[in-house]
């Protein structure tokens, strides 16, 4: 038996999510972050604060921060950001850090040296417990998702993220996004088969 919905799809380009402590050594002591725009998710918003991500091979600079403070700092890059870096990000769900490389943050007060904490985000969506009662899905269940246009695609093993605190909206990065020719808020189908 196979069901089809459809939901709304966002390119996350890179970002950085901080701890409190990497925030205060970055920008200052008791410095708090600056909102530019509230993002799709309930209490996720975009800082006017950036910083500079220096891996073995080269840096990117003016990587946006992404608020509010984390327990632990995450940096969410491409696979094309990772070969400008020289690391080897593994592709992981939000949170899952160990084992994953190590970047210099340079911000306008000082230097964070992280161990770990890069990594490729995978394909995920998110969706409200009442939307994942309407699409017959449950939290942590792998999903297909199909695109449409010149360049469709089926994006398989999509992380479905059930909470209350979440909208409804399909992450990829700006690789796969751009792979299939997306564009912010257009529709895609969530296919279980």
């Amino acid at each position: 038996m196979m069901s089809q919905k459809t939901l709304p799809i966002a390119l996350s380009n890179r970002h950085i999510h901080l701890s409190q402590g990497d925030i205060e050594t970055l920008f200052g002591e008791g410095y708090e972050l600056t909102k530019l725009k509230d993002l799709s998710q309930p209490g996720q918003y975009a800082c006017e604060e950036k910083v500079d991500v220096v891996g073995p091979k080269n840096t990117i600079k003016g990587v946006r921060v992404l608020g509010p403070a984390r327990n632990k700092t995450q940096i969410e890059v491409s696979i094309a950001d990772s070969f400008i870096l020289g690391v080897q990000p593994p592709v992981r769900d939000s949170g899952d850090l160990a084992g994953s490389p190590g970047v210099k943050i340079i911000g306008p007060k000082g230097e964070v040296e992280l161990p770990e904490g890069v990594i490729v985000a995978a394909r995920h969506i998110h969706m409200h417990t009442s939307d994942a009662e309407n699409f017959g899905v449950v939290d942590k269940q792998r999903v297909h998702v199909r695109t449409k246009g010149e360049r469709a695609v089926v994006f398989e093993n999509v992380l479905v993220r059930a909470h209350e605190t979440y909208a409804l909206e399909m992450h990829v990065d700006v690789d796969e996004g751009n792979a299939a020719g997306l564009k912010n808020g257009d529709l895609v189908e969530l296919v279980i088969i």
